[in-house]
């Protein structure tokens, strides 16, 4: 169905205050929803509701934390909005939850585009007891379940491979140097805008521009051994080669990432030293410094059980099981019409 146009002129301008997908497009996000939680019903995984705003934002370099300051029982306070319920659902599974779910609204500012919102909706889930292996089987297992179409056969894809065959590379030991260059020249952008950006940067950028585009097609794709200093809330271990890498995992499809698993790190020291050392890369870059959530380290001193979690765009993962080529058109509002 095509939505009915209506305006309204407000101080000489034009407001377009409709919603941004149609009314057919959002009951079959309300349909496909549903399929979500009967997915996880049917597994004995409960779902949870936990506070958007957080004592605490992510310290990853890479991701823009929003805040905005409240008046509190103590006075002023600096409350972030999550970028994801993460921090909060941990704290749960310390308390003895047991197996979660959560669809939880998230927010990730600067983030816009055919496949990104500043604010959207994050499927994340976590399984006490489980391996990274059982959980990459059970995300690709509701994936194949949403999408109308089998995504075709899951195929595994060591991160150290791929900047091999794509690159002719090596991500642990080529030089800063050389990956600065290469990153500029696949980016089309100037020697001196990545001048002062480090590894995992550069890094970053060819995976996004030269790597991923390549995976997901006739496929499900899943990436694992990324470098160790990408682990970020995930445990670390070698690999066949010997090398320090991160237990995590990516899935794509059609070139998009859908998701991305950890074998969660449980130790409260080795985290508190991560945000750290995030915090003082924030420092070098001139960027602004995150609150690190003391609630999460406290949770993780308390005891954390062994478990892997994921987090599944789930816009993302509508927007590929409705054809929709971009973000907005799975939304009732995106950011620019809100």
């Amino acid at each position: 169905t095509v939505a009915w146009l209506y305006v309204v002129r407000e101080k000489g301008m034009t407001l377009n205050w409709q919603p941004t997908a149609t009314m057919g497009t959002l009951r079959e996000r309300a349909r496909l929803i549903a399929t979500v939680r009967a997915f996880f019903a049917a597994r004995g995984i409960w779902e949870v509701e936990t506070p958007v705003l957080g004592q605490g934002g992510s310290t990853d370099v890479h991701l823009v934390s929003l805040s905005s300051l409240a008046r509190t029982d103590k006075g002023q306070r600096k409350l972030w909005l999550q970028t994801s319920p993460e921090f909060h659902m941990k704290r749960l599974l310390a308390a003895d939850s047991g197996p979660i779910f959560q669809l939880a609204k998230s927010f990730r500012d600067g983030e816009v585009g055919a496949r990104h919102n500043i604010e959207f909706t994050m499927l994340e889930w976590y399984r006490p007891g489980f391996t990274l292996a059982q959980l990459i089987e059970e995300t690709t297992a509701l994936v194949a379940h949403v999408l109308p179409q089998p995504p075709g056969p899951v195929v595994h894809y060591r991160y150290r491979e791929l900047f091999h065959r794509h690159l002719e590379v090596d991500p642990f030991t080529t030089s800063l140097v050389t990956l600065r260059s290469l990153a500029a020249e696949r980016g089309n952008m100037s020697a001196q805008a990545l001048a002062e950006e480090g590894r995992d940067t550069c890094l970053d950028l060819l995976m996004g521009m030269v790597i991923e585009p390549t995976l997901g097609q006739q496929e499900l794709s899943v990436v694992v051994d990324y470098p160790a200093s990408q682990a970020a809330l995930a445990r670390r271990h070698q690999d066949a080669d010997g090398e320090w890498v991160a237990s995590r995992f990516e899935l794509y499809l059609n070139g998009i990432e859908l998701a991305n698993g950890y074998d969660e790190l449980t130790d409260a020291e080795e985290q508190r030293q991560r945000f750290d050392a995030d915090n003082a890369e924030r420092r070098r870059l001139g960027l602004p410094e995150v609150d690190v959530d003391a609630h999460l380290l406290a949770a993780l001193e308390q005891g954390l059980p062994a478990s892997s979690g994921v987090a599944l765009g789930l816009d993302r993962l509508i927007q590929l099981a409705l054809g929709k080529t971009r973000l907005e058109e799975v939304l009732a509002f995106s950011t620019a019409n809100c």
